[in-house]
């Protein structure tokens, strides 16, 4: 296979391509410089809920609990340091899961909260009061995105040439949400 070589430019031309190789470095820098800590600094743009239960119609509807639709069963065994974390995160809690993307939508989700505990397939009605285990909850919960955006200001100036533009996050999307609910409180008495 024969090499290619690099064509011979005039000094203006390799000028030109001299300064579009560095503006690219400094966007590839902008770019590596975009860690979880910085992206997770964005402000989180908030969606209200999509149910539309009142206090009362949520205190009239049955208990509805969800169980796994799969259960995949793993060879490794369970770390006993974590039985207490695993006892309190197995717990049964009320939530109503939403699907922000595709509103209404059944959320299909796996879990395996700990090593050595099977993978789980569950299949969570949105929009409704259910009751799950809080690793579920927490999961849903944990379910967002960042929406990277480029910002128009003034980044370097070189020669006559001004450089604009950097990489930043705008805004974090929560992509599958889970409101924690209770039949037993008044909205009018406190969090819950």
């Amino acid at each position: 296979m024969t090499e290619l070589k690099k064509p011979k430019l005039s000094s203006s031309a390799q000028e030109s391509l001299d300064q579009a190789e560095q503006q690219f470095q400094k966007f590839d820098e902008s770019i590596k410089a975009m860690t979880f800590d910085r992206m997770n600094e964005a402000p989180k743009l908030e969606n209200e809920p999509q149910h539309r239960l009142s206090q009362n119609q949520i205190a009239k509807t049955d208990d509805y609990y969800i169980k796994p639709d799969k259960v995949i069963s793993c060879r490794e065994r369970f770390n006993e340091k974590f039985r207490e974390q695993y006892e309190y995160s197995k717990q049964y809690v009320p939530f109503i899961a939403e699907n922000n993307e595709v509103k209404g939508d059944l959320i299909e989700i796996w879990t395996r909260p700990y090593p050595g505990m099977p993978a789980e397939f569950w299949k969570v009605p949105s929009n409704r009061p259910i009751w799950g285990p809080r690793y579920l909850a927490e999961q849903i919960k944990r379910k967002c995105y960042h929406r990277l955006v480029m910002q128009q200001n003034l980044t370097s100036q070189e020669g006559g040439h001004q450089f604009y533009g950097q990489m930043a996050a705008d805004t974090t999307i929560q992509r599958l949400d889970a409101r924690p609910f209770n039949k037993n409180k008044s909205i009018f008495m406190g969090n819950f």
